[in-house]
């Protein structure tokens, strides 16, 4: 018989062991979180603002170093630049898009629910290729001659325990910045198709400040700034420890 080895384990919601038999590790029967909800903040805008459609933008208008390595002390991305970059015309309307702003932009609270992995053990996922938050809410802007409303802005941020091993994976467009810790982790500014970034944060324990055992911050900027798509998906393994069963 072949003999079975057990070993320690842990989640964000306790200790756990995990069996070896036959060669393979079963999973860890910590109790587990469940799946963290995203309480996010969208900003609607006028198709006309100088930094959405902007139709001097043609191919792939990917526009990294939009923003500072580190988040501004009032939570939101610093802009990096003192005059325009490749897709933001400077300074000024780049504060609008995380800022209320009366006239220029409106501020309508969204949730988004992630779920378990029905292939990916430990991991928490939500996908759409069709990111339309506000469609049909009064609140906004409405289409404003599009099919949709495209012209918005997200912004969250997410408090996580970190054990070790967690990674966090984003794909969609346009921009998209993730800091962990205040330490800028993932960068895919511009206007552009779907993009793929991806942090494994053990590999980033010194430049984010991060060490396992201690609780941090996770800061998401997102903006959809151009027709035709918006797509908007998360993969991670973090978990909120405020969600154990």
């Amino acid at each position: 018989m072949v003999p079975v080895a057990t070993a320690s384990c842990a989640s964000v919601c306790g200790a756990g062991k995990k069996v070896c038999q036959n060669g393979a590790w079963a999973d860890c029967d910590a109790p587990q979180p469940n799946p963290p909800k995203l309480s996010t903040t969208l900003r609607d805008f006028h198709r006309t603002h100088p930094d959405f459609e902007r139709s001097d933008i043609t191919g792939d208008g990917s526009d990294l170093g939009i923003v500072a390595s580190v988040l501004g002390d009032d939570d939101t991305p610093t802009y990096a630049h003192t005059g325009a970059t490749k897709t933001v015309t400077g300074p000024d309307t780049f504060a609008q898009w995380y800022h209320d702003v009366p006239g220029v932009n409106v501020t309508i609270p969204y949730d988004i629910q992630l779920l378990a992995s029905t292939d990916k053990p430990g991991f928490f996922v939500y996908s759409s290729i069709n990111f339309f938050p506000l469609d049909g809410d009064p609140r906004g802007f409405g289409n404003e001659g599009f099919n949709h409303d495209f012209d918005f802005t997200l912004a969250t941020k997410f408090t996580f325990h970190y054990l070790g091993g967690e990674v966090f994976r984003f794909t969609g467009d346009d921009d998209l910045w993730v800091f962990v810790n205040r330490h800028l982790a993932i960068d895919l500014g511009g206007l552009h198709q779907a993009k793929m970034g991806e942090v494994y944060l053990d590999d980033h324990q010194a430049e984010f400040g991060i060490a396992p055992g201690n609780t941090y911050e996770l800061h998401l900027f997102f903006a959809e700034r151009h027709v035709i798509n918006s797509d908007f998906s998360v993969e991670t393994t973090i978990a909120d420890p405020g969600t154990c069963q």
